[in-house]
């Protein structure tokens, strides 16, 4: 796949590490009582360029989770949304903001082009799509027992308004030609060392043909972040992130099925464990497949395990989500999950965005207490009772069980 100059080694560091604003050792209050100790004793609170703090759990490269409080409305702001990277080898913003294209092609492509960031916004249609963009990996720090990779908790996620220009009007410049798969996608990070794969995936031609699969240049009404894809990605609404390509500037049209290292051997799941809609069958195993789309979830965020709440009554806020059919009810629990009452859904932002939601205590005994919450989506898929294990800690929808103190 193309990349433009990057950052590499030191100059990569000391670029980032010049730019924070603040750093402070991440609290109880800010990380899950389940992540690993390691993770708990490492984390800080750090905030990168264009960033409030956010939870640091690696540097190099960049990811950074956010803070659970975020996810007591719909809209998580540019400023909060995580941040992750596969490879060090992130693009200066400078050469981001300069002239930039994106390459169409493929074996599978009429009429191969390049199409420059002003093309896509003047000559084809600009819409928009609020939707969910999730790391596979988010919550996989909650896993017992523990499993490798990037030890996420409950922050891996945001949902924000994305606009730009649909993916298959562009892929209809170039012509899909009879007996086209796949449709793959590369961005300019790259790696630092020899050897390592660069990041890059692929789609069925199916979803990417989808009206919501989008190359976005603005988020929340901005610029793409530098570090959430400046100055065009790829949103691929109701599936995981690792297909949401950030600085996208090559894309291919496959007549077989792209096999990269990131699709064959990473980023895979054993087989029907997890519902999906729309199989990626040209990338299946006879054990495995691809992690494509998300599950129904939800998360509390507005109350931190082991605070104290007034045992008069308290508001619980938070967001549901799903991979696209919406969400139909949140129930809560205030007992650990003996009794549950349906939470008050707010306004729908739409499918593949997060449905936020409310819940009144009422009065409640003082003492010891464990909240919960759990999401049903229109498709009457619920949480999961039970951690479904897998080897690389993906699809967590556990209900959360937030400890609390009741004064």
């Amino acid at each position: 796949m193309r990349r433009r100059s990057v950052l590499t080694g030191l100059g990569a560091g000391a670029a980032l590490i010049g730019a924070r604003i603040s750093a402070r050792a991440a609290s109880p209050m800010d990380l899950s009582p389940l992540l690993p100790e390691g993770t708990r004793a490492e984390a800080i609170m750090d905030a990168l360029p264009g960033k409030q703090p956010l939870i640091k759990l690696a540097f190099r490269p960049p990811n950074y989770e956010t803070p659970i409080d975020a996810f007591a409305e719909a809209i998580t702001p540019n400023d909060r949304f995580f941040v992750r990277y596969h490879l060090a080898g992130i693009p200066d913003i400078a050469d981001l903001e300069k002239a930039w294209s994106v390459k169409i092609g493929g074996d599978a492509a009429n009429k191969p082009l390049e199409v420059s960031l002003d093309e896509l916004q003047r000559q084809f249609p600009v819409v928009e799509v609020e939707a969910v963009n999730q790391c596979s990996g988010c919550r996989r720090g909650l896993f017992s027992p523990h499993v490798p990779g990037v030890q996420w908790g409950y922050g891996a996620m945001g949902s924000a308004v994305w606009r730009g220009v649909r993916l298959k009007d562009v892929l209809a410049r170039a012509g899909v030609r009879a007996g086209a798969v796949e449709v793959a996608f590369g961005g300019a990070d790259g790696p630092v060392m020899e050897g390592t794969p660069d990041f890059a995936k692929s789609l069925p031609l199916e979803k990417a043909m989808d009206e919501s699969t989008i190359i976005a240049f603005a988020m929340n009404g901005a610029k793409l972040p530098h570090l959430n894809g400046l100055p065009i990605r790829l949103i691929v609404p109701g599936w995981t992130g690792t297909y949401w390509m950030k600085h996208l500037n090559e894309i291919n049209i496959l007549s077989k099925p792209f096999d990269g290292f990131w699709m064959q051997k990473s980023y895979r799941i054993p087989k029907g464990m997890f519902p999906v809609d729309l199989p990626f069958t040209t990338q299946a195993e006879e054990k495995t497949v691809p992690i494509t789309e998300m599950v129904v979830n939800s998360v509390i965020g507005n109350v931190p395990d082991g605070s104290r709440q007034p045992a008069a009554g308290f508001t619980i806020q938070g967001v549901a989500w799903d991979r696209g059919h919406g969400i139909k009810q949140v129930e809560v629990s205030t007992d650990g999950g003996a009794n549950w009452k349906p939470a008050s859904l707010r306004e729908d932002h739409g499918k593949y965005a997060f449905r936020a939601w409310r819940f009144e205590t009422g009065k409640l005994q003082p003492g010891a207490a464990t909240v919960m919450a759990r999401a049903t989506s229109n498709a009457g898929e619920t949480q999961a009772a039970q951690l479904k294990p897998n080897p690389a800690g993906y699809q967590n929808n556990v209900p959360q069980k937030i400890a609390i103190t009741l004064a």
